[in-house]
């Protein structure tokens, strides 16, 4: 009984404020504050690795694409991946120089065991990777393999989401992409029986290579 004199309490008290609204003037209140400010002591890229891996992600730093390309290629065979799956025209140009194999042909797709993007932008504040619909990728490349690496360059690094879609507002204007996704680490779930399993809704593993531009231009 008393606790449904209080919930009565509670819908009366909710009644009354949604007749007798506050005439207080909130037209000049700040609707995009900022709530998080970047660390002046720590870079961009090194924030951005220590919250990735964090996240169970594999981070490599590259000095330039032939970094990139070599370790790559001895990633590829340590692991002892098949199956590379890539349809960005600049990665491919960069692994056929360095003469790594790979599928891009349409018909191959469901072969992929590693999917090979780039990427729209990366947050350093949460370790993640924006990737959306736009990019020669697709919404498909990203979420499909079993392994999904990504290649970027330190010019993407921003410090929040606010930063990351800003970008894709300047970058797509009137044609925004109809499907933007934040990849927060290796896909995961302890849905059943709270047992954590890896590659529930997406790949088991991701690998982000990032490749120092700055020295560019």
């Amino acid at each position: 009984m008393k606790e449904s004199t209080a919930r009565e309490k509670v819908l009366k008290a909710v009644r009354k404020a949604l007749i007798h609204k506050s005439e207080a003037d909130f037209s000049a209140a700040d609707s995009d504050p900022e709530i998080y400010t970047a660390p002046e002591e720590e870079s961009l890229e090194l924030l951005f690795a220590k919250n990735f891996s964090g996240l169970k992600g594999d981070f490599v730093f590259c000095e330039n694409v032939k970094d990139f390309t070599a370790q790559f290629a001895e990633l590829i065979k340590e692991r002892k991946w098949e199956d590379l799956f890539c349809s960005e025209p600049k990665i491919q140009e960069m692994l056929k120089a360095s003469g790594i194999s790979f599928m891009s042909a349409e018909n191959d797709f469901l072969k992929c065991n590693v999917g090979i993007t780039f990427c729209e932008s990366l947050v350093a504040r949460t370790g993640t990777i924006m990737v959306s619909s736009r990019q020669r990728s697709g919404r498909r490349l990203p979420v499909y393999g079993n392994t999904h690496v990504t290649v970027a360059y330190t010019s993407q690094l921003v410090y929040n989401l606010k930063d990351a879609f800003k970008l894709l507002k300047k970058k797509y204007e009137n044609n925004f992409p109809s499907q933007v996704t934040a990849i927060t680490g290796p896909s995961q779930t302890a849905d059943i029986e709270k047992t954590l399993v890896r590659g529930a809704h997406g790949p088991k593993e991701v690998f982000l290579f990032l490749i120092d531009d700055t020295h560019i231009g």
